[in-house]
């Protein structure tokens, strides 16, 4: 997909939200940090419950880090020229794929494993 209107829009989009992706790592970095455990002014329960909160911020962080790698190698992509092509089979992606998805690196076809 050669960079036109619609390459535009999408990269756009991307942009818009790998900002988004950012700024959500940044503002949960302190639910993410270490548990203390003062027993003198928390109790069990509290530090349980803590380390919980803590360990569902940091898959969290692992997913929203794995989505900005996705997002970042559709603007390489975008950038090479190559963005809105299949990364195993090379053909087109469907348009509507890539409005669901505007980092989708494959094809329908691909992505359910029939390539």
């Amino acid at each position: 997909m050669a960079k036109d209107e619609t390459s535009t829009a999408f990269e756009k989009a991307l942009r818009a939200e790998l900002d988004e992706l950012r700024a959500q790592s940044e503002t949960s970095a302190q639910s993410r940090a270490t548990v203390t455990l003062d027993q003198q002014s928390v109790g069990r329960l509290s530090r349980m419950d803590a380390m919980q909160a803590q360990a569902m911020a940091q898959a969290t962080e692992r997913r929203r880090l794995a989505r900005i790698k996705q997002v970042e190698a559709a603007l390489k992509r975008i950038e090479d020229g190559e963005y809105g092509y299949c990364l195993t089979c090379g053909e087109e992606i469907e348009a509507k794929r890539l409005a669901t998805d505007p980092a989708a690196p494959l094809c329908i076809g691909c992505s359910r494993g029939g390539n």
